[in-house]
């Protein structure tokens, strides 16, 4: 079955939505099953929460790490990456400030060559979401590690060119990378299964944020090899907004300790996998938006989401050609060899007031497309989903042709 319109979803239709990227879109038969588990939930609440909770969380926690080539019990959900992250960079923080007797899972961590001690570096690039940004130096102001951005110069070349440039910002004082699989700002899929292989054989942890991932670029865990790895699940995958996961490997496991200590620790009634009682219960939540993760996976796979994508990236390729000529600025990326974006790319615009801009096509044109200034540099990023078509990138353009003469500093 193939989608030809907005009317499969929920969204406005006056408005030509090029922003999925970044809180996503629900299908209305997904999002109906979302408003299915809510009116269960509210019909007999123990029932729900008391005694089936449990099994519903693990049954679709199963689909989901089917999905992504993982374990089902090195999966657990969160309600965004930023929570996901922040549970970890926390735990990192706790132990590296951990007395010697700060219990057995500290000591052997503590034991490990992946201690953070002060002077030690997070090595990151400068294309990262400033949400995850923020919870790192948080962090590192705590403990007195060095958070460092890379310089990622653009345009990129290959997928090998990056990888080198990156590795050489390796120390012997690098512990930790934390690498995004597909950026937030300028929409670039890194090379992130082969940075984690060479951090692996260095003895360094690895980081992912896959954010933008799951049911936007085939994805198998396993074979990526992060250590640990956190993806939305209501972006591409098109679930509903409060789903997301993370995946850690089962060696690193033992030092994730929960953000909020409920009944999963110290559980009266533990279940095979102590990461999953820990994380999963944080008191009374809606788990709804959890529980429709498989429906959306289901929904994807019955609308052939390999042709959705396939579409949905020529187009992407289309208008960015397009935008780059409007503007007469060179493209960030090459759109032959390597694939460095799918379906949301990113393009220069001149520098100007992107405020004004933004508010414009909006008001004027119906046209919502998040606006971006990146290291001084004018971006707009594009996202186009199954109910995208050549209309919207129309509609994109025509906005940039009127509004771009208004708006900038150029004379």
């Amino acid at each position: 079955m193939y989608l030809h319109s907005k009317e499969d979803f929920l969204l406005d239709p006056d408005v030509h939505f090029l922003n999925h990227g970044s809180f996503g879109a629900c299908p209305r038969p997904v999002f109906a099953a979302y408003q299915r588990w809510q009116a269960e939930l509210e019909r007999q609440p123990v029932e729900f929460l008391g005694r089936r909770a449990t099994e519903m969380l693990a049954a679709s926690r199963a689909a989901l790490a089917g999905y992504l080539g993982a374990a089902a019990d090195d999966v657990v959900y969160f309600p965004n990456p930023t929570t996901a992250i922040n549970m970890v960079a926390r735990n990192l923080a706790r132990l590296a400030n951990a007395s010697d007797h700060g219990g057995q899972r500290a000591l052997l961590f503590r034991a490990s060559p992946l201690r953070l001690r002060p002077g030690d570096e997070i090595l990151t690039t400068d294309h990262e979401y400033g949400a995850m940004d923020r919870t790192w130096r948080y962090v590192c102001g705590q403990i007195g590690v060095r958070y460092v951005q890379r310089p990622i110069p653009l345009p990129v070349t290959t997928h090998a060119d990056f990888v080198e440039h990156f590795w050489a910002g390796v120390t012997d004082r690098t512990r930790v990378i934390f690498i995004s699989h597909i950026t937030s700002p300028t929409a670039l899929i890194f090379p992130a299964g082969e940075i984690c292989r060479r951090a692996r054989a260095a003895g360094i942890l690895t980081i992912v944020d896959g954010a933008h991932a799951p049911g936007h670029v085939p994805l198998n865990l396993a074979d990526l090899g992060a250590d640990i790895y956190t993806g939305a699940c209501h972006k591409w995958l098109c679930a509903p907004k409060g789903a997301a996961f993370l995946h850690a490997r089962p060696e690193v496991q033992p030092w994730l300790e929960p953000l909020v200590a409920s009944w999963g620790w110290e559980a009266e009634r533990p279940g095979p996998s102590s990461f999953v009682d820990w994380h999963e219960w944080q008191g009374t939540r809606d788990l709804a938006a959890f529980l429709t993760v498989p429906a959306a996976i289901r929904f994807q796979s019955e609308h052939d989401w390999d042709d959705v994508r396939r579409r949905c990236h020529a187009l992407a390729a289309e208008t960015r050609r397009r935008i780059d000529a409007l503007t007469g600025l060179p493209p960030i990326c090459p759109e032959a060899g390597d694939t460095w974006f799918a379906q949301l790319c990113a393009a220069r615009l001149p520098a100007g007031d992107l405020d004004t801009l933004k508010a414009r096509m909006y008001d004027e044109h119906r046209v919502e497309a998040p606006l971006i200034r990146w290291n001084g540099q004018a971006f707009i990023r594009v996202s186009f989903q199954a109910y995208n078509g050549e209309a919207d990138a129309d509609a994109l353009l025509q906005a940039l042709k009127q509004l771009l003469p208004e708006v900038t500093d150029e004379p």
